[in-house]
């Protein structure tokens, strides 16, 4: 581990002077920022704990995308695509950069309310509940944060997972410089699953007002729960906390694309991605604002009209039809953009025609869930039961007479029915890993498969040229930002 001296307050100080008077700010201590008095202001400040920065941006590096014609094409773009490391620094959206620094912003705004609430006393059990549920709100997002940012910018995790991660901060800063640690990506697993576990005991959904959905609520703190067992390799945990959440419904958590509202949303260009994202909808766990470009039609690279309809069109249910396939969008001259996001944009002023364009990213949903669930019965070589679980998300994504989803129908698929070497825990793997490209394009969660599996990954350029990510490149783990390590010494990764 190395020692550093680094510090992200300078990119925090000004978000949380928003929080305090200013007209006698030089009567007292610079390092006044948040006066955090009651509960009221722990729970508006921890709003702020829930990144900006879209986990979408690494869709441009995986292998869901090909070089797109007619679009925007920025210098981060070129540099993403070629998996160069990125030096447009922070500030730009849907950066490795601007998901760094974002994302240890929120985690300082966690940080205050926890290192504030424990000087408030209760002054009923009532209070008590609400003090315990602000903490583990703050918990969770820190987990979460540090989570991210690990699976980022270090290795995937292993046994032995003792290559270097990133800090884990803890404490509200207090010095303009301060010294930190770059951990081994299995020390930030460890302190993730202790604020992981410590939320999950008190977490709850008695103090929000109608804004759930934007928070760490019990549903989502579960589904976390899901996603981190299983990157880390425990099947049982990941059984446990999914089999918790989905009940004994689990559909209920699944959209029903094959549904009368949805196709009914189809003939809108609005209607759909309001409908997909809407807070009322259980299969919507977990919602975040998200600063980014990803739901433009003409910024970066897309999936290629081909390969989309190839993708959409490969499963084994003959006759049937994919209704993740459309609505999608033109990008571009030779590409799609699925429908997943609506365009938003706010205006710097009422008059203005400047702003920020964002979307409502789903951080967690039940589809991911479940699927972490057949995926932890695959590994479990429970074959039944990951393919009930298989056939819940077919029965709500496939439009047909005969979607009935079988081991048989798997073999034939993919031309293992005399391969013995093909077990069945392979053939559901890849199946899986199927499923979950389809489920979740432009929504940043292939890249994780990518580094999970040791996928190698191809990209094509217009004049025919291509380059290539091998499977064990070490490109696939996030340069550390330039400006951390100028200003504080973080070491790169290696290149």
């Amino acid at each position: 581990m190395k020692s550093t001296n680094w510090t992200y307050r300078s990119l925090i100080f000004g978000t949380l002077l928003l929080f305090s008077g200013c007209d006698e700010y030089l009567d007292v201590n610079p390092d006044n920022r948040v006066n955090l008095t009651d509960m009221d202001k722990m729970a508006q400040l921890l709003t702020n704990a829930y990144s900006i920065a879209s986990p979408a941006f690494t869709e441009i590096m995986t292998d869901n995308v090909g070089y797109t014609r007619g679009v925007n094409i920025r210098q981060s773009h070129q540099q993403a695509y070629a998996w160069e490391d990125v030096t447009t620094g922070p500030t730009e959206q849907d950066t490795p950069d601007f998901y760094w620094f974002e994302t240890y912003n929120a985690i300082a705004h966690a940080n205050e309310v926890l290192a504030a609430i424990n000087t408030i006393e209760p002054a009923d059990d009532e209070e008590k509940r609400r003090k315990d549920a602000i903490k583990a709100e703050a918990k969770l997002a820190r987990a979460y944060g540090h989570f991210m940012l690990v699976n980022y910018f270090g290795q995937h995790y292993t046994i032995d997972a003792s290559e270097d991660g990133v800090p884990y901060i803890k404490d509200p800063e207090t010095t303009f410089l301060a010294e930190y640690e770059r951990e081994t990506v299995r020390k930030v697993y460890g302190e993730v699953e202790d604020d992981l576990l410590d939320g999950l005991e008190d977490i709850s959904d008695n103090f929000y007002n109608n804004s759930g959905k934007y928070h760490f609520t019990r549903a989502a703190a579960l589904a976390f729960a899901t996603r981190y067992y299983l990157f880390k390799g425990e099947m049982d945990q990941v059984i446990r906390y999914s089999s918790e959440l989905l009940g004994s419904e689990p559909a209920t958590y699944v959209r029903d694309l094959t549904s009368t509202e949805f196709q009914n949303a189809k003939s809108s260009i609005t209607g759909y991605p309001q409908l997909y994202n809407s807070p009322d909808l259980p299969a919507n766990i977990l919602m975040m604002r998200k600063i980014s470009l990803i739901q433009r039609t003409d910024f970066g690279h897309g999936p290629l009209e081909d390969f989309y309809g190839s993708l959409y069109s490969s499963h084994p249910f003959p006759g049937a039809t994919d209704e993740r396939q459309n609505p999608a969008f033109i990008k571009g001259d030779n590409a799609l953009l699925p429908v997943r996001y609506q365009s938003l944009f706010e205006r710097s002023s009422l008059n203005s025609n400047v702003g920020t364009p964002y979307h409502i990213g789903i951080m967690f949903t039940g589809e991911e869930v479940l699927l972490n669930r057949a995926e932890a019965y695959m590994y479990m070589n429970q074959v039944d039961k990951a393919l009930a679980d298989l056939q819940t998300l077919t029965d709500r994504r496939y439009s047909g007479e005969d979607t009935e989803l079988t081991m048989d129908r798997l073999r034939s698929f993919f031309g293992a029915q005399n391969e013995p070497e093909f077990t069945d825990q392979l053939i559901l793997l890849n199946y899986l890993l199927l499923e979950r490209r389809k489920e979740f394009i432009i929504q940043g969660m292939r890249w994780f498969d990518i580094k999970r599996y040791e996928m190698p990954v191809t990209h094509n350029y217009l004049d025919g040229g291509t380059i290539s990510l091998e499977a064990d490149d070490p490109r696939k783990i996030l340069q550390i930002p330039q400006s951390a390590q100028d200003v504080g010494g973080l070491e790169p990764n290696e290149r």
